[in-house]
């Protein structure tokens, strides 16, 4: 957790467009878990395994692109807050897809996060083009929702390992943004030394460190424990972003922030009596 929430002051640092952080950082890190995965040599994925992991690649491509894009509109108080709604749309897809109950006090905690969003969109001390990163940070939210989804099913049942599977995701995540990158003409290379230190930075710590552990924890715990986790991270990545960059967040964004995690407390505690299934 701690990791992932330096994920949007890494990204602030780096001189570069949304998608190619969002490429660079998936491409990266499936670089790096390579080597490892075929020195041990794992067993990768197959079948439906792999059309899953490809799948789940797809979602974390679509929520990387999605989320970083709304930094360059929307605070990172905002924008983490926002994104961090996944357990809402972990609970609301779990039951469409997988039929799981949903108990009277997470359906509380899921009225109460919407109203703390609703509240939020409406801070725009960041400029005019606040809602559009808003909107944004919220798709990231739903994509970054079905990428746990799936990676859930895919971990508890498919028994791959953590690296042939992550390097599956990252792979597929990349393979995702790089005709996006191309079709839109965004620059891929070309970047100062400072701005490669960062994109490695994102690499090493949100990437491996972040999401790589999660991978690794969707076999042993609840998808909605798993989403849970993400509690912290509003809190330490407004404060790191109020101490590097300065950026002191919205009172609208301080009051609809203590809403939503405060409505995600209520569906996580609601969702911890149900067993997944």
């Amino acid at each position: 957790m701690l990791a992932v929430s330096a994920s949007a002051i890494f990204i602030r640092l780096a001189e570069a467009p949304a998608v190619a952080i969002a490429f660079w950082r998936c491409a990266l890190g499936a670089a790096v878990l390579l080597p490892p995965a075929l020195i041990r040599k794992d067993r990768f994925p197959r079948g439906r395994a792999m059309y899953a992991g490809i799948a789940s690649g797809v979602a974390l491509g679509a929520h990387f692109g999605f989320w970083i894009s709304s930094l360059d509109y929307t605070s990172v108080a905002a924008s983490v807050v926002l994104v961090s709604t996944q357990p809402v749309f972990v609970a609301v897809l779990a039951y469409l897809l997988f039929g799981e109950r949903t108990t009277p006090l997470s359906f509380l905690g899921i009225v109460i996060a919407i109203a703390g969003t609703a509240v939020i969109a409406f801070d725009r001390t960041v400029g005019s083009a606040a809602v559009l990163g808003n909107v944004l940070a919220l798709i990231g939210a739903v994509t970054v929702a079905v990428y746990v989804l799936i990676g859930r099913t895919s971990r508890t049942t498919g028994g791959v390992g953590v690296l042939p599977y992550s390097i599956v995701v990252y792979s597929a995540a990349a393979a995702t943004l790089l005709p996006v990158a191309l079709v839109f003409e965004v620059r891929l290379w070309g970047y100062s030394g400072e701005t490669w230190f960062w994109l490695a930075a994102i690499t090493a710590g949100p990437q491996l460190m972040g999401h790589t552990v999660f991978n690794w924890a969707l076999r042993y715990m609840q998808a909605s424990i798993i989403s849970g986790t993400i509690l912290a991270e509003p809190a330490v990545a407004a404060l790191l972003a109020w101490f590097v960059l300065s950026e002191r967040p919205g009172p609208l964004t301080v009051f609809g922030g203590a809403f939503v995690l405060a409505g995600l407390y209520f569906l996580l505690k609601g969702r911890s009596v149900e067993p997944d299934r």
